[in-house]
């Protein structure tokens, strides 16, 4: 083979690696993670763990995106069906409202794109998989919880999240089945607040208000437990009227080592995250995934904080 010859083939060689590598890369899987907001310390801590199982995988292209608070489902629905267009791998997905949510669900099943479903889960047969909690146990541990701490009795109210979402409505029933066994536990009233922390506050000031011999507050999410808790404050009544909360952040955590919130149940976010992407890529790389994945719930008080604070 004369020189040229040679130079020719070595440059029709580098131009078909090329060529592979360019094809190897438009193969790469994307995955959306579409959760219900970004705009608290759980959210972006499930985040990280997303961020941490994408980062394993060279081949995997992550993006995390959310309405801009809980209550904006439609903002979700138009989220999902942006990523449906875009023909994304698979998708991971925390459903701030199931009735809305559903449809594009299906729209992305028949699109041939998996499901993973994470948080909060749904009757919902096209999903490969839900990654979560148990909501319902982690109510069930706050309801036994103030029902022990206060001796059975007392008057307790419950701070939830938006009226009909499944993570709210079973963290409920478990606090119901919690002081169910305590008949001199009263529940007084159950009032929502969205999951966010002014509104929390505000609810708080009113049951104060409505009722002064209160005892102890649930709130099923940390946002409006620590609106609470400021609440409880203001009014001077720290140490008098114990709070709960769902899902141990970080600030929740310091708050009960500084004796200010009474206990709350961690639900391990980046546990979530991580294991929900991790999910997706199985789903979109064709590899079977477990129907449920279970990422825990854990009891945390004053004891056990200090292992809970990152």
């Amino acid at each position: 083979m004369t020189r040229r010859s040679c130079l020719i083939v070595i440059a029709a060689a580098a131009a078909l690696a090329t060529s592979c590598n360019r094809g190897e890369k438009s193969k790469s899987i994307e995955i959306a993670l579409v959760t219900k907001a970004l705009d608290s310390e759980w959210w972006q801590r499930v985040k990280a763990g997303a961020d941490q199982a994408a980062n394993a995988d060279p081949g995997v292209h992550l993006v995390v995106l959310a309405p801009e608070r809980e209550v904006n489902i439609d903002q979700q629905v138009s989220i999902l069906e942006d990523q449906i267009t875009r023909k994304v791998s698979a998708l991971a997905v925390a459903p701030a409202g199931v009735a809305e949510v559903l449809p594009v669900l299906e729209k992305a099943k028949s699109a041939g794109i998996p499901v993973v479903i994470m948080d909060t889960d749904i009757n919902w047969p096209g999903k490969l998989s839900y990654v979560g909690a148990d909501n319902k146990h982690a109510g069930r541990l706050a309801g036994e919880f103030i029902a022990k701490t206060l001796g059975g009795r007392g008057k307790v109210a419950v701070i939830r999240g938006i009226l009909g979402v499944a993570t709210h409505e079973d963290r409920l029933a478990g606090f119901r089945d919690g002081i169910a066994g305590a008949s001199g536990i009263n529940l007084a009233a159950v009032q929502p607040a969205n999951s966010e922390r002014a509104l929390g506050m505000s609810v708080m000031e009113n049951l104060l208000t409505t009722h002064p011999d209160l005892k102890a507050v649930f709130a099923t999410n940390d946002q409006m437990a620590l609106g609470a808790v400021e609440a409880i404050a203001a009014h001077n009544l720290n140490g008098k009227v114990l709070v709960v909360g769902v899902d141990a952040t970080n600030e929740a955590v310091r708050a009960i080592a500084d004796g200010r919130l009474a206990a709350d149940v961690a639900m391990h976010p980046e546990e979530l995250g991580k294991k929900s992407v991790e999910a997706a890529i199985q789903a979109a790389k064709g590899q079977p995934v477990a129907p449920k994945i279970d990422t825990g719930e854990t009891l945390v008080t004053k004891e056990n904080a200090s292992q809970f604070l990152k």
